[in-house]
């Protein structure tokens, strides 16, 4: 059966957003977006270069003053037609979002309600902030701090869900009144600019949202500029690297939210089917793709047969295929390379653990598709690359333990430190395990997503900054001190 055609007519003709200015054309030329479940081009996309990322600061840097300056109840109900805005674009938003990146319509559909919650969460905390009064010694004086925004954000964003990432890096950062440039991945382009035009439409200046798409040396441009205040980036370690190297340059702070290599620690007192159908959601939500999925699996020796068995069962059941059809739960990959990249590691593990399922790419119909099936690797070592990488794909790493402080020694014995899932009946093993997880978050007995009033970040090589809360409020402002003698 053919696949669907992608909604290529939301696109309209290439352009660039700076301000309210629209550029038919760039100094970094265009790319061809490649729409992950055919493999075909979908339309060019045009690109910022060097010399567009410095008209997009300076718009950006002209818009701040003004916006910083906008009394907090306003900058709040501006936010707040935000998300209606959203709500309201939600079909089309969620047609662009799995045209981007071959995301189920189904999940795509599930995805601006969400959104939108962050965004009037965030609009809720705009006119809350200020500071406080400190006690100061021994002369008699008043002693206060201001909240301050920080100025211009450079926001660079992932791939794999530019819809969330975009509420969850402006709604916080214009709440508390910045300006902020948004530079989407090449791959997934579309969804930041239409996000930031719905901002627009709801009273956000023209200049103190803009979304440049680009590759790496965009980005390099984007974090080195002078005119950057702060940078907020969500993607890989690597990468990190490199954006610290330029950020250094100028000495300009930045936050990270970078990958992990999440476990579902299941002991021998769990719900074990609930167990094993949020540990399949892992590979199968997102294909995989996310930072926070559980993709290890530590599992009590006692259960572990049987939490495979039905795992195993439900994959092959797991409706694989054409994004654009509502029945479908799992969509492709993300691009050609990324499919090569992880069937590379499927085929070294089969020299380190024992395939149960998967391990290859579909064909027939889904043939041109990346379509990787949903892998499940068991008996792995802890120090095998399937159990210490992240593989940002389909694939399920399964290790065995016997003793709680055995789990908490696999858990904990990776680089990465994003999210673990516990599960467990045993109330005091749950707080346990979870204040002597090396990780940014916890999530026992489920896997909600992440809440727009719970901070979100990681620990060890999974980054430092945090989304969410009020901790992801504070990460967009800068604290001032003033001192008043009496």
């Amino acid at each position: 059966m053919a696949l669907l055609d992608p909604p290529v007519h939301l696109l309209g003709e290439p352009a660039l957003r700076i301000g309210d200015d629209v550029l038919t054309r760039s100094s970094a030329g265009t790319v061809d977006h490649v729409y992950a479940a055919t493999g075909r081009p979908t339309a060019p996309v045009l690109l910022a270069g060097p010399a567009e990322v410095d008209r997009a600061v300076d718009v950006a840097r002209a818009a701040f003053p003004g916006w910083r300056d906008t009394p907090a109840n306003v900058r709040r109900d501006v936010l707040l037609r935000f998300a209606d805005l959203v709500i309201a674009d939600a079909e089309e938003l969620a047609a662009l979002q799995t045209l981007e990146i071959g995301l189920p319509i189904q999940l795509s559909r599930q995805t601006p309600a969400v959104a939108a919650d962050w965004i009037r969460y965030a609009a809720g905390w705009a006119d809350k902030g200020g500071g406080r009064v400190v006690d100061t010694w021994p002369v008699r004086s008043l002693d206060y701090t201001l909240d301050e925004p920080y100025g211009v954000i450079a926001g660079i964003i992932p791939w794999n869900g530019s819809l969330m990432s975009m509420a969850q890096l402006l709604a916080p950062a214009l709440a508390v009144g910045n300006a902020v440039v948004v530079k989407p991945s090449e791959l997934a382009p579309f969804v930041a600019g239409r996000m930031a035009r719905l901002a627009v439409e709801a009273g956000v200046p023209a200049g103190a949202a803009v979304v440049i798409p680009g590759d790496a040396s965009a980005g390099q441009a984007l974090v080195a500029h002078q005119g950057i205040d702060k940078v907020h980036f969500t993607g890989g370690a690597a990468t990190a690297r490199d954006i610290l190297a330029k950020a250094a340059e100028n000495l300009t702070p930045v936050a990270l939210e970078l990958g992990g290599k999440s476990p579902h620690i299941v002991f021998d007192d769990a719900d074990i089917r609930f167990a094993a159908r949020i540990a399949m959601s892992g590979i199968v939500g997102l294909s995989g793709q996310g930072c926070a999925n559980g993709t290890r699996l530590l599992v009590h020796t006692t259960v572990a047969d049987q939490v495979l068995d039905i795992l195993v069962k439900r994959l092959a059941k797991v409706p694989v295929g054409d994004p654009a059809d509502v029945a479908t739960v799992m969509g492709p990959v993300v691009s050609g390379a990324a499919c090569s990249r992880i069937l590379g590691v499927v085929h070294r593990g089969r020299a380190e653990a024992r395939l149960l399922a998967g391990g290859h790419r579909l064909d027939g119909d889904l043939a041109d598709g990346f379509f990787v099936a949903p892998t499940v690797f068991a008996d792995v070592p802890p120090e095998a690359e399937l159990a210490q990488e992240e593989i940002f794909g389909p694939v399920l790493s399964v290790s065995t333990f016997t003793t709680e402080d055995e789990a908490l020694s696999l858990a904990n014995g990776v680089r990465y430190g994003l999210g673990a899932y516990v599960h467990t009946n045993d109330l005091r093993r749950a707080h346990r395990v979870s204040r002597a997880l090396a990780v940014g978050a916890v999530w026992v007995n489920g896997a909600p997503g992440l809440l727009p009033s719970a901070p979100f970040g990681g620990v060890k090589q999974s980054g430092s900054g945090r989304i969410g809360g009020e901790a992801g409020l504070r990460e967009f402002v800068r604290p001032k001190n003033v001192w008043i003698p009496l």
